[in-house]
């Protein structure tokens, strides 16, 4: 019943793409531009369930994982993964987004295979070596591949999108992460359930593939592993597909040179070297702000989605079992409101800008941090429920910041650098939380909230410095749309 409900948000979603066309493109046009970007935000999407699936094996693992370690392992992976962006973000706006997604996929299947063969031999005790160590190494290999998934699929994206319709894609690009979530959750939850040595659910022909592909034959040992050889496997189908159908620019698919009026409008003819796309973020005041701004987010997004499902599998919680049980379905859910919430709100009601909505967002996950904290010890579900509803404004701001404004501000011949480094520095943020919460949470869950509460009000406050931003391309267009309808003409 969850799976076609999924299914029915992602056909909610290809019918807003397709409803939503505000620059007026053709029908040919908006079914070539989706053929483009379902497959790579798919395999965007299943790079997720590559990343996050650690959660779900780190609560399998049981006392063999302590959150401590757990937190140390994370942080390592996502550090790697933020300054992966200095030189993966330039090496992509040189290479293009297509290769990038290639690059990342089969990186990423590979250090998911190794840290399946780590985990078979962890579970075998057979591992010669320190197990923090043994995982941090492969974890970190994986997140540097991961790192080019979403530089990739932003910069293909800047090519095929207006400033004006990327509020929407950033809607999208919301989705796809929430979709990632879901599959790295309930699907990695799923697969453990159908390899346990001893399994609750009824057989079925997708269990006894399964446990034959993955179990051990004497079936001793849960085969948890699984958990992440199957997503390695589903990756690398989608990268096929990637390699067939992705066109890099709309020209590439037969259509015309099309000006997305952006920071790049009227510098398309300039050659920028990899020094010059580095200088042209790092000595930026507002693509830094925007850095920061999406380091709030990583913080307030995994804080959250990180350490409820651990918390919830570590301390009992009554009457809220149901956020524990389908925590992937919920973060899905609630991130794909967040997504098309800020995206709307950006391009409907504030002409593109984005520092409004994620400032909104701030002030909300601020006010839910605290009844979050208030009720800790008290009410469960009002717990869970401010945890998912803190995702949905996570999404948002990231969906806002590495998604669409940096893209925006960066211009698409910049486009992976800059969206690099503020997708980077919410995995700063997120290796920050790691290992922070990691051994706070060994004293006291109490300071879990209390420790997201500073950042969603530094996000606020630089949603504040941003408020006006736009491109002057955007500026000259959104000018130029009002005078026609003042005039009564029809843009």
């Amino acid at each position: 019943m969850y799976l076609s409900f999924v299914g029915l948000c992602l056909v909610g979603i290809i019918v807003a793409y397709f409803v939503n066309n505000p620059i007026k493109h053709g029908t040919w046009f908006l079914v070539r531009r989706f053929i483009n970007w379902f497959p790579l935000g798919m395999t965007y999407s299943f790079l997720y369930m590559g990343r996050y699936n650690l959660v779900v094996a780190k609560n399998a693992l049981g006392t063999t994982m302590s959150n401590e370690d757990f937190g140390w392992i994370f942080f390592w992976g996502t550090a790697v993964y933020a300054f992966a962006f200095l030189v993966n973000g330039p090496l992509v706006d040189r290479i293009g987004g297509k290769k990038g997604i290639i690059i990342a996929a089969i990186g990423a299947a590979a250090a998911n295979i190794g840290l399946g063969v780590l985990t078979y031999l962890v579970a075998l005790h057979r591992l010669r070596m320190n197990l923090v160590v043994a995982f941090s190494l492969l974890y970190a290999l994986n997140m540097y591949f991961q790192s080019y998934g979403a530089v990739s699929i932003i910069k293909v994206k800047a090519y095929w999108f207006h400033v004006r319709e990327r509020g929407v894609f950033g809607a999208i690009f919301g989705t796809l992460i929430s979709f990632g979530v879901y599959f790295a959750f309930d699907w990695s939850g799923a697969i453990l359930a159908m390899t346990k040595a001893h399994p609750d659910a009824p057989d079925g022909w997708l269990q006894h593939l399964v446990r034959w592909a993955f179990a051990l034959k004497d079936q001793s040992v849960d085969a948890t592993w699984a958990v992440f050889f199957i997503p390695a496997i589903i990756v690398l189908f989608w990268m096929v597909l990637d390699v067939w159908l992705i066109k890099d620019t709309p020209e590439e698919a037969n259509f015309a040179a099309f000006d997305t009026a952006d920071a790049s409008s009227g510098h398309m003819d300039e050659e920028l070297t990899f020094w010059d796309l580095l200088r042209r973020v790092l000595f930026s005041p507002l693509i830094l702000l925007l850095a920061v701004l999406n380091l709030t987010s990583g913080v307030l997004r995994n804080g959250i989605t990180q350490w409820y499902f651990i918390y919830g599998n570590q301390i009992r919680q009554p009457d809220a079992e149901f956020f524990v049980a389908h925590w992937g379905l919920l973060l899905c859910v609630f991130g794909i409101v967040g997504g098309f919430a800020g995206g709307l709100v950006s391009d409907k009601f504030f002409q593109s800008r984005r520092g409004p909505p994620t400032g909104l967002f701030c002030g909300l996950a601020l006010v839910l941090a605290i009844i979050m904290a208030l009720a800790l010890h008290s009410s469960p579900f009002i717990v869970g429920l401010a945890g998912v509803l803190i995702t949905t404004a996570a999404v948002g701001i990231t969906s806002l910041m590495a998604g669409t404004a940096a893209t925006d501000l960066g211009g698409r011949k910049a486009t992976a650098t800059c969206s690099g480094i503020v997708d980077g520095s919410a995995y700063l943020g997120t290796a920050l939380q790691s290992v922070s919460l990691g051994y706070l949470t060994g004293f006291s869950w109490v300071w879990w909230p209390v420790f997201l509460m500073p950042f969603a009000i530094m996000g606020g406050l630089i949603s504040l410095k941003i408020w006006n931003e736009l491109p002057p391309a955007t500026r000259k267009y959104v000018a130029e749309v009002e005078h026609k309808h003042v005039a009564g003409v029809t843009p």
